[in-house]
């Protein structure tokens, strides 16, 4: 949990924002009936990038007992579920459909969102919140489609949190609607803990990375209503047995999809753009929140 890493001293658990010089900052004035604190430390790039604290990294709290801890956990996600909650709200106002899509590093979340805006651009209104420890790469990925992007550095905090989306789809805005993707950062510990306001979470797994992820990553699996497999084309250059990665991914959740896809061929990309549409379909069918 990140009370105990350290990474949730830069983000949810909040620092007073002071007031950034000219040219380093952002102000948000919160017009869009989104209303989110300033309690984050963080500043805007020239490309639009948002900058967050590094935090404080460790493998323990000092001088703190568990029960402790586990309190400050409790406060962390709390507060996060409010955050989350507000988001929720103004997805379901403007009729934008969110994805979480959650993985560890490599898994080719980026190439399999690429993939899909290209394929989907005359369909449907895309557009992409990037979260990554550093650098804007991504994002410039992204934006090389013709999408719209905004990218989140969080520094040394290893997830996304719903503060964070807050002020970032409030430049973003994405049109009502749309579909809205967060790639969350490479991580499949502590992004299963943090709503976002998102309408599903996608976890993404590379047949490279074997059957067992998700009997040690339980959390993670546990909490999304669909598994991508990505990475099909290598199968046949791999020991990866597809039948027990499923068996094993729904020995944890016997709710949770699954598709196997190659977002370098495009192999199954289409089963997941019929999930993708029809779920969309499904959550503007339902009532508008007032």
């Amino acid at each position: 949990m990140c009370a105990v890493c350290g990474c949730g001293t830069s983000s949810i658990e909040g620092h007073r924002h002071e007031p950034a010089e000219k040219g380093n900052g952002h102000s948000h004035d919160h017009e869009h009936g989104h209303e989110h604190h300033d309690d984050h430390d963080h500043y805007h790039a020239e490309d639009g990038s948002v900058h967050y604290g590094e935090g404080i990294a460790g493998v323990h709290v000092p001088s703190m007992s568990q029960e402790r801890i586990i309190q400050v956990e409790r406060d962390i996600l709390s507060k996060n579920d409010a955050y989350a909650a507000e988001n929720r709200r103004h997805f379901a106002t403007d009729g934008i459909f969110t994805l979480n899509f959650v993985s560890s590093p490599g898994s080719g979340k980026t190439s399999l969102l690429v993939r899909t805006i290209a394929d989907l651009k005359d369909r449907v209104t895309i557009s992409v919140v990037e979260g990554d420890q550093q650098t804007s790469n991504d994002a410039a990925r992204i934006r090389e489609t013709g999408a719209r992007a905004i990218q989140i550095n969080t520094g040394k905090g290893c997830h996304l949190d719903a503060h964070m989306i807050g002020h970032a789809v409030e430049d973003l805005a994405p049109e009502p609607g749309s579909v809205l993707f967060i790639e969350n950062v490479g991580n499949l510990v502590c992004p299963a803990a943090f709503d976002l306001g998102e309408a599903r979470k996608v976890v993404v797994l590379s047949v490279t990375e074997g059957e067992d992820k998700p009997l040690k990553y339980p959390d993670m699996f546990a909490a999304a209503d669909l598994m991508i497999l990505n990475k099909a084309d290598l199968l046949p250059h791999l020991d990866f047995n597809i039948g027990l990665c499923i068996a094993n991914a729904l020995r944890v959740n016997p709710r949770l999809q699954t598709l196997t896809v190659s977002a370098r061929t495009g192999e199954g990309m289409e089963a997941f753009y019929a999930w993708l549409e029809a779920s969309a379909a499904r959550r503007a069918a339902r009532p508008k929140v007032a």
